[in-house]
């Protein structure tokens, strides 16, 4: 029974150098692991590919509202943004607006109760970083646009942030040969794109 007593207390834990190399492979590998994932890159991806999901919806919605009511207008003709202030760089005729109703008073002024089924949208989307000066248009401020230059003819329009949807390459949505649009600074839909 000594003896074996006198080998469990002849074991022993980690030195002070085995816990230090362990933790700095540990620091290597957590850094590698941020640099290769990019947190921050992926949020961007993220509210870029709710600004595509937005833009779609409401371009649905006015398609549906064009085709349903019987005499289709929209409230204000000229531009409209989603931002609670406009750059003053932007020639803009739509009254400034962050309302998100559906019923003509909104940023995009169109009465979507009007159509037959009721409006297809709860509220008008906001861009998920409104305001913020992270985006790459050349107004430097991501909101949406609507522009109308007709009770028929519209755009909408929305500047990205990551470097997956903006720069030049295959995924960039925001070039003119992705989106059909005029402008390579912004993700343009709508069924007039030179607005």
């Amino acid at each position: 029974m000594k003896k074996e007593r006198a080998v469990i207390t002849a074991k022993r834990g980690f030195t002070l150098i085995e816990l230090l190399i362990v933790i700095a492979i540990l620091a290597v590998l957590a850094t590698a692991v941020v640099l290769v994932l990019n947190p921050v890159e992926l949020i961007k991806q993220a509210r870029d590919s709710t600004r595509i999901s937005d833009l779609a919806a409401l371009n649905s919605s006015i398609a549906l509202y064009l085709s349903d009511v019987a005499n289709p207008a929209f409230t204000a003709v000229g531009k409209c943004t989603s931002g609670a202030t406009k750059p003053a760089s932007m020639t803009q005729t739509c009254t400034q607006s962050s309302s998100t109703v559906v019923s003509g008073g909104g940023w995009v002024p169109i009465d979507f109760t009007s159509i037959s089924s009721g409006s297809p949208l709860a509220k008008l989307p906001m861009d998920p970083n409104n305001g913020a000066t992270t985006c790459t248009n050349t107004l430097s401020i991501c909101m949406y646009v609507f522009a109308s230059n007709t009770s028929e003819q519209y755009e909408l329009n929305a500047s990205m942030e990551s470097t997956k949807y903006k720069t030049s390459g295959g995924s960039d949505v925001e070039s003119d040969t992705k989106d059909g649009g005029t402008d390579n600074d912004w993700y343009e839909v709508g069924n007039s794109l030179s607005l």
